[in-house]
């Protein structure tokens, strides 16, 4: 009595097993004849397709580098920032930092303020190399304003260098790919009309095909790159206007402690 249940369980689990077994040879040969499909798309792609199929490709390794390298500079900048903004707001003076010969390199807010303090430092020392005075005049303090906001657009274009790599990949690489879509339908139907078989799904499948693999090499060429310049576009808007807003405190604070009252 309790053998027939147990048969016909077994019986459901052999064939689960037997299904599950077909499924995974199913998905296995449709990938392999997916591989197989592009090899044979490569293959049928004309000379003029595969050039610009690989100088795609190389465009693709500078810019996902370029994405890569941007993005731990932006994210490195970003901590030590935070990092000079907790020791800046508790020193007592504009130039105690300063006075201790910090180098925090890759840090755009310390390049800031220690341009800043170098020539604050130089109109308060006299010629004895000491500094010799307290305050200094309102026209000085418009020479030191003007080398501060220098070294913030330097800072900025330094931040914003290789994006415009970036711009191209984004408006460029879909145009390359649609060049090659068109030249190679173009090559196609050419070649259909001085074929003496006439046209056919058979003839114009392959050229079709091969030609539109470089419109799909030019997108994903362009897509990384859209998203990837639009989020470092963003954190450099961002670090701009941390450092605008860092250079109008460090002025005021310096104007505070060492203008002298004309």
């Amino acid at each position: 009595m309790l053998g027939v249940p147990l048969l016909g369980q077994n019986r459901f689990l052999t064939t689960k097993s037997d299904f599950f077994m077909s499924g995974l040879s199913i998905a296995l040969i449709g990938a392999a004849t997916k591989q197989v499909e592009l090899l044979y798309v490569w293959d049928q792609a004309r000379p003029e397709a595969k050039v610009i199929i690989v100088l795609l490709f190389l465009g693709s390794i500078a810019i996902w580098w370029i994405m890569i390298y941007k993005v731990i500079q932006m994210l490195r900048a970003l901590k030590l920032n935070g990092l000079f903004r907790e020791e800046f707001t508790s020193q007592k003076t504009v130039l105690e930092m300063y006075d201790r010969k910090l180098e925090v390199s890759g840090c755009p807010l310390y390049v800031v303020y220690q341009a800043g303090c170098r020539q604050l430092d130089l109109r308060l020392r006299g010629p004895t190399g000491e500094r010799a005075q307290q305050q200094v005049s309102l026209k000085n303090m418009e020479h030191i304003k003007r080398a501060i906001e220098n070294v913030v657009a330097k800072e900025s274009l330094k931040l914003e260098s290789s994006l415009i790599f970036l711009a191209i990949a984004v408006s460029g690489a879909p145009f390359m790919g649609l060049l090659g879509t068109v030249w190679g339908v173009m090559s196609t139907f050419a070649g259909i009309a001085q074929s003496p078989t006439g046209a056919s799904l058979a003839v114009m499948a392959p050229g079709v095909s091969a030609a539109l693999v470089t419109t799909v090499a030019g997108l994903l060429v362009a897509i990384p790159a859209m998203f990837g310049y639009n989020w470092l576009v963003h954190k450099l808007r961002t670090f701009t206007v941390e450092l605008d807003n860092f250079a109008q405190e460090l002025v005021s604070n310096m104007e505070t402690e060492f203008l002298k009252d004309e």
